[in-house]
């Protein structure tokens, strides 16, 4: 009997073990599946994709300062979204907290090593970077798992933005970022004299999957790179979401946008994805 108790105790604490692996604090599951938005610009055919975890916020500096242990952030506050990071950077802090957390490392980063098919002069760095399959580690979401999830995911509304219709309702952009709202044309004296800056995560509303600020607040890097009709692999990286210094146009979930992979700012940051193992 004992020996029957004992077992079934080890048992339940290996499947505790496994949901609370399943279920990673401040992530949301997004169910795969084919989508179609047609407010999508790059999407003509339906696309299948497999379950993952994201973040239901930004990275936040409190998040990035318990990692790293510095804050390149222009605007400081625990609870802001970390910002002023260039692509490379998120993809250092991926690693390092997965390594922080015993779990498995999404990326080879080798730093000495120049990476060829990086074509653009502007970027010095070109790490060579791989990516290790079936690692349970931290990485970036590809821009069709973010664009998913932006829309709402295998629930989603159709809405025109990341959970509503009116962009004020979930979103931080140029107009609303600052001491008051902002009308007329954008024009960066205002913004700047309106005091507009980042927002703590999570204060407007959520979409259908429960995740926030997937509109405005910080433009959001990206796995990819940026390829379209003009533009190959090697010369950009992806972003998403726009931010509080964009227009409203770019928080349209199907918006795609590029930077080199060097390349920072006050209103660039990121947030975390997880494979489902």
């Amino acid at each position: 009997m004992r020996k029957r108790i004992i077992f079934l105790l080890a048992t339940t604490m290996v499947i505790f073990s496994s949901c609370m692996n399943d279920n990673p604090e401040g992530f949301v599951l997004v169910k795969g599946d084919s989508f179609f938005n047609r407010y999508s610009k790059i999407y003509k055919n339906n696309v299948t994709i497999t379950d993952f975890y994201i973040g239901k916020y930004e990275v936040t500096q409190k998040e990035w300062v318990e990692v790293m242990g510095n804050n390149p952030s222009k605007f400081k506050g625990e609870n802001l979204p970390v910002e002023t990071v260039s692509w490379y950077d998120c993809v250092e802090y991926c690693n390092k907290r997965s390594t922080k957390e015993g779990l498995q490392p999404y990326y080879t980063i080798e730093k000495n090593k120049k990476d060829t098919n990086n074509l653009i002069q502007l970027d010095s760095i070109k790490w060579t970077i791989t990516i290790n399959k079936g690692a349970n580690g931290y990485r970036l979401p590809t821009e069709a798992e973010w664009q998913y999830a932006a829309s709402g995911g295998p629930v989603s509304k159709n809405f025109k933005y990341s959970g509503n219709n009116e962009i004020d309702e979930v979103g931080w952009y140029w107009r609303n970022s600052g001491d008051s709202t902002l009308t007329g044309s954008w024009q960066w004296i205002d913004i700047e004299n309106n005091n507009s800056s980042t927002k703590p995560v999570g204060l407007k509303k959520a979409n259908e999957l429960g995740i926030f600020d997937m509109s405005g607040n910080v433009r959001e890097w990206c796995e990819d790179w940026y390829v379209d009709s003009e533009i190959g692999p090697g010369f950009y990286r992806s972003w998403r979401g726009g931010g509080w210094i964009g227009g409203a146009h770019a928080c349209i979930p199907s918006y795609r946008g590029k930077f080199e992979a060097n390349g920072k700012g006050p209103d660039q940051g990121f947030r975390l994805c997880r494979s489902k193992i």
